[in-house]
């Protein structure tokens, strides 16, 4: 039986990519902060961010663009504002 394509869905690819880069950057941020229990702090918080980043691409790069999708960027989204706002970087 034929494999499935999976729907592609160009805006939301560059909200993907958009998404990665304020990932990497924050964690740029984190890894420069010279004090070691505060670095430990702000990545622990930020791990919940990164862990729903990857859940989302992983997802798309599976599935491809569902009603799933918008979902799991609204949550990621939430998370990373819900960072922002708790800790100043």
């Amino acid at each position: 039986m034929a494999k499935k394509r999976r729907k592609l869905n160009k805006d939301f690819e560059r909200k993907i990519y958009s998404s990665k880069k304020n990932v990497e950057l924050v964690l740029a941020k984190i890894y420069d902060i010279d004090d070691e229990d505060i670095q430990k702090e702000y990545m622990s918080a930020f791990n919940k961010v990164v862990y729903l980043y990857d859940e989302l691409k992983e997802d798309y790069e599976r599935k491809g663009f569902s009603d799933n999708s918008e979902e799991l960027l609204t949550s990621y989204k939430n998370a990373f504002n819900i960072f922002e706002s708790e800790f100043e970087i």
